[in-house]
């Protein structure tokens, strides 16, 4: 089938933008349309701007029918939120049903909800005592951080880690596994069925080989981390 046209939202710098686009550079068959922030000084939107992406400063993210309307400007077929700090308009979230993923510093459900982003999140897994963290990504709904999960990847915690050294720890995993999850989404190997199953999961341990060589080149054998 013929690949969808990606729109990334952001808030912030732009790093899981940064290697979707440098994992679409390597893998082909889909690629990001345009980026949109609620931010008009966001880094996401100067990482897209240099690559001559379309972007779109959003006056109102609660404004359901602008952002629909913004995205079907650009004829996209999948959404990615990268890094996108405010709640995605229940309208929204049901046109973009199982096509519209996001990336969390946490591993799912632990560690997730309204206001849980960020270093806030990696303060939460430190001060819960807790000797493993990770990424997940999963499908978006209505409620924050609720989506059916589509992969998670564990990471140690060390003893002696602060939220920014378990951040930076995180992040390196969320570098791979979320542009995994939507090009295998945007290309129609990855998908959600009526019952909220989560359908082809082999697809990421397919795309890592291709990737990657041999799925033994990642930290850790890509099954483990599928639910």
């Amino acid at each position: 089938m013929t690949a969808s046209r990606i729109a990334v939202l952001a808030s912030g710098g732009g790093s899981n933008l940064g290697a979707l686009l440098e994992h679409l550079d390597t893998v082909g068959g889909a690629a990001v349309a345009c980026v949109l922030s609620n931010r008009a000084d966001a880094g996401a939107l100067a990482r897209a701007q240099q690559r001559g992406i379309a972007t779109t400063v959003l006056d109102d993210p609660t404004d359901g029918a602008a952002l629909l309307a913004a995205l079907a400007a650009h004829d996209v077929g999948t959404v990615a939120l990268a890094g996108y700090l405010k709640m995605i308009p229940a309208e929204v979230t049901r046109r973009y049903a199982g096509r519209m993923l996001n990336v969390h510093p946490s591993l799912l459900p632990a560690f997730g909800g309204h206001g849980m982003y960020g270093a806030r999140v990696h303060a939460a897994v430190l001060a819960a005592g807790a000797t493993v963290s990770g990424a997940t990504v999963h499908f978006v709904d209505e409620v924050y951080d609720r989506g059916p999960i589509v992969a998670q990847w564990p990471v140690p915690v060390a003893p002696d880690d602060t939220p920014a050294t378990l951040a930076a720890r995180v992040l390196r995993v969320e570098h791979v596994l979320f542009p995994l999850a939507v090009a295998a989404v945007a290309t129609g190997r990855l998908t959600l069925g009526a019952d909220g199953r989560v359908l082809g999961r082999s697809a990421l341990a397919d795309a890592s080989a291709f990737a990657f060589g041999t799925t033994a080149d990642l930290p850790g054998a890509i099954g483990a981390r599928l639910p």
